[in-house]
């Protein structure tokens, strides 16, 4: 039987504004396997969180879902209702967001935001439901567990707000839990804490995990796949060290050149030049073509089509970057 919890295909994704249409996610093609990390990067307004909400079903007028698939489980997600939706959320599909307090009640207990969240999916009692959230307050590592129940959201700190959320994540034992940069406003030492934790839980409990971030590093030591995403499409796709470390797309290339940890010491950062195109007002062609250094006549007249490595990467572009 096979293991590919989430399987998303040809995924297009538009916003009608005001300034004309929004192309945010045009085209994403990407699986997700049982106890897997996948880790999903770009730059800011390169479609990744867009891409996360419309898995969870989260888009709302202007915004649709014109065409594409998303399968959890072998079972498609574009289509259902509502309230089929809302039945999946929370049960088998959850999002971890940025910001804790767009997870936590301000003016409830932990204790009753964690029971009614299982018992809304659930015919429990109380007390199994509290039992479980105990369990899952454990096993994000909060101490005191009973005490901390019985706590108000302002009585925490930024760091244990957010395994609070991924605690009350965890608690229907999920398929898939999309997580949408949820340590970014975290000091680095907690951020390793969640980021092993993380791991530690997809590997013990099965579940598929969508990290959405613009930080390599992080996906580096938490993800055994990556797809890098720009202008709203995924431009690069394999395993984390293929990708990470042989880089083929010219972007993947130029945001691993500008991490400070590649810079030879006293030389300027190799950074990417110009900026991310308007999703409203893409450049005909490949949409990277005006920054890149590798461009050509073909670059600027066509878009490239996805093209698969001997290695099983995946890459979209005409003039993919040697490999060793």
């Amino acid at each position: 039987m096979s293991d590919v919890v989430l399987r998303v295909r040809d995924l297009v994704t538009h916003f009608e504004t005001s300034s004309g249409l929004i192309k945010a996610v045009d085209g994403v093609s990407f699986d997700v396997h049982k106890g897997q990390v996948l880790g999903l990067v770009g730059e800011s307004g390169s479609g990744k969180s867009v891409t996360g909400f419309s898995i969870l079903g989260l888009i709302d007028p202007p915004g649709r879902i014109v065409s594409g698939s998303i399968e959890l489980n072998g079972q498609e997600l574009v289509g259902l209702s509502e309230e089929a939706m809302r039945q999946k959320r929370g049960k088998a599909l959850a999002m971890i967001f940025q910001d804790p307090m767009m997870t936590l009640n301000p003016v409830l207990r932990i204790d009753t935001q964690m029971v009614e969240a299982i018992q809304a999916h659930e015919k429990v009692s109380k007390q199994a439901a509290l039992a479980r959230a105990r369990e899952a307050l454990v096993r994000v590592g909060i101490p005191s567990p009973d005490e901390r129940l019985r706590a108000y959201p302002h009585q925490f700190s930024g760091g244990m707000r957010q395994r609070v959320a991924i605690a009350i994540a965890l608690l229907n034992r999920p398929a898939l839990i999309v997580a949408d940069e949820p340590t970014t406003a975290l000091d680095v030492t907690i951020q390793s804490q969640i980021l092993a934790e993380m791991q530690d839980l997809c590997a013990e409990t099965g579940t598929a995990l969508i990290w959405i971030t613009h930080d390599l590093t992080v996906v580096a030591g938490l993800a055994q796949q990556v797809a890098v995403m720009y202008a709203g499409r995924v431009v690069e796709c394999g395993t984390v060290d293929d990708v990470l470390d042989r880089p083929t797309h010219p972007y993947t290339e130029g945001l691993l050149g500008s991490l400070p940890a590649a810079a030879i010491p006293g030389q300027p950062l190799r950074q990417i030049p110009g900026s991310t195109p308007s999703l409203g007002r893409l450049p005909p062609g490949c949409a990277f073509a005006p920054r890149c250094s590798y461009t050509s006549e073909a670059c600027q007249q066509s878009a490239p089509s996805i093209t698969t490595l001997p290695n099983g990467s995946l890459v979209r572009c005409h003039h993919p970057l040697s490999q060793p």
